[in-house]
């Protein structure tokens, strides 16, 4: 029971978050050497950004206790718009208000729906999703834009280095650690985890919980849409098929790191997604097929869920304890014969 206690710690918990990540590198280390060079660990860097930006912002939205599964959706249309504003020769900085306009306006659109209308989630953000794919095929038909990508200087976002490390990076470390400051040292932070926790009671002290479902759903997509900047500038072009790939990182880091670090928190999604990317950049790097480390990355969310969740933790002590007080009925019934 000491241990099980430990474990549900924080420092448990940490320690164990440590230990596991130290498990994944010696493992793809390993297996594949390349694993720990600096520019296999400058990839993971630029991965974790783009993937870190987007599970940030679907934390506010798991917190307030609602799912967002238009993220696919928001990132092709913003990724397309942003690159519209840059091939017609608009300032970079043009082009990335454009996009976040454009996020917080779609963010705006879902979250009214569902705190305002009381439309359902995951029914309303699908159906956000799919407009939103579907709108980033009027500019182009379909075809890919890289006119004056490289004269706008977005392409700097991804090689220019501050300390030896990836602004991106510098970037992400910034927003987490803004995030952090907000969640868990504000009033902001507190209406939140209130309107997630007990929505009524929220209600009943003040907070106006539809505002904090709104925002939540405005921020994910605003964060989504930085998300797929970094992705623009690694690449050099917009498609509409850019961020496809940002929702089960995102989903995944958030759902493992909360169940790692015992709840969802800014600092446990950080946790999450390192894990994450880690993951996904060694499949890739040993040439494993993407649905197979998807699937494998799939499955060790599950076990993780079950393996850190208080329910699981629950069970298993449970079982301890009769497994404990039948050995001891057994040795006492021995002794009276």
């Amino acid at each position: 029971m000491k241990r099980l206690r430990f474990l549900s710690s924080g420092y448990g918990r940490g320690m164990a978050f440590i230990l596991l990540v130290l498990i994944v590198a010696a493992g793809f280390a390993t297996a594949e050497p390349r694993f720990l060079t600096q520019a296999s660990l400058s990839g993971i860097a630029r991965h974790m950004a783009a993937n870190g930006l987007a599970a940030l912002g679907l934390t506010f939205v798991v917190i307030v206790r609602k799912f967002d599964l238009s993220l696919a959706g928001v990132a092709a249309f913003s990724a397309m718009s942003m690159g519209a504003v840059i091939a017609a020769g608009f300032p970079l900085t043009v082009a990335i208000a454009a996009g976040l306009l454009i996020g917080l306006i779609i963010g705006g659109i879902s979250g009214f729906a569902i705190s305002r209308a009381g439309f359902p989630d995951i029914v309303t953000t699908i159906a956000v999703g799919s407009v939103c794919s579907g709108l980033a095929f009027l500019y182009t038909g379909g075809r890919s834009i890289f006119q004056n990508f490289f004269q706008s200087g977005i392409t700097n976002l991804n090689d220019a280095r501050f300390l030896g490390v990836g602004v991106s990076l510098w970037f992400l470390v910034a927003a987490y650690a803004v995030a952090w400051l907000v969640m868990h040292k504000t009033r902001t932070g507190l209406a939140f985890y209130a309107t997630g926790e007990n929505p009524n009671a929220a209600a009943f002290s003040g907070i106006s919980t539809s505002r904090y479902v709104a925002l939540a759903y405005m921020l994910c997509a605003a964060f989504t849409v930085l998300a797929v900047l970094l992705i623009l500038a690694e690449s050099g072009n917009a498609e509409t098929n850019k961020g496809a790939n940002l929702m089960m990182p995102a989903y995944a880091g958030v759902f493992l790191g909360a169940a790692i670090m015992g709840g969802t928190s800014v600092i446990s999604t950080f946790a999450g997604i390192l894990l994450i990317t880690m993951l996904l950049d060694g499949f890739s790097l040993m040439g494993v097929p993407y649905y197979y480390s998807d699937g494998v990355v799939s499955l060790i969310l599950l076990l993780g869920v079950v393996a850190f969740s208080d329910i699981a933790r629950t069970w298993i002590g449970g079982l301890k304890v009769l497994f404990g007080q039948s050995g001891t009925a057994g040795r006492a019934s021995g002794g009276q014969v």
